[in-house]
């Protein structure tokens, strides 16, 4: 009986020993600009972000954003941090499950927070692509909850510097772009 526990006890942890896939990373720093489309007045700023392996299966992120709403004074400031699991489903592909806390600040009182959890795969799609593609759902206290899209990839220069592109589509018409480079290490 102790021999099938702890065979059993083995074969639970199976999915939690496997590394990263093949030509993906969690270790980068990027920055760049961001656009919001919404159903009213559209946005643009800055965004920076940043990603951390502290295991071949767990990562820390997080991301800020600065925008102005266009024709008005008014300026939103975004952020979000959190933490994910990742393990290989493929030689080249990650399943990818996130969760993170989020802060949008617009001023004037108008301070929303809450989270979103999301999952999807990240893939090297080439030896110089890396693509990812997400499914979530984000709520707050003062917000209705929304599930959401997210597509993205970087092209990559060489092993540290490529360009990084990204686009979230809100369940609603609400999409929020990024663009710009990327270093990885």
């Amino acid at each position: 009986m102790k021999r099938f526990a702890i065979a059993l006890a083995l074969l639970a942890a199976l999915p939690f020993t496997a590394a990263a896939a093949d030509g993906v990373t969690y270790n980068y720093v990027k920055g760049g600009y961001v656009a919001t489309d919404v159903n009213g007045p559209d946005a643009d700023g800055w965004g920076l972000g940043g990603s951390v392996a502290v295991h071949p299966n767990v990562h820390l992120f997080a991301d800020y954003t600065s925008q102005k709403i266009k024709n008005t004074s008014f300026d939103i400031d975004q952020w979000r941090v959190g933490g994910g699991y990742n393990t290989a489903i493929g030689k080249r592909t990650d399943f990818v499950a996130d969760v993170a806390y989020e802060k949008f600040d617009a001023g004037a009182g108008i301070d929303l927070d809450g989270y979103n959890v999301e999952a999807g795969v990240r893939s090297a799609l080439t030896s110089n692509i890396e693509g990812y593609a997400m499914l979530g759902y984000m709520d707050g206290d003062q917000y209705d909850g929304d599930a959401y899209g997210r597509l993205g990839a970087t092209v990559k220069f060489n092993q540290n510097w490529g360009i990084n592109a990204d686009v979230r589509v809100v369940n609603g018409g609400d999409t929020q772009w990024f663009v710009g480079p990327r270093f990885t290490f």
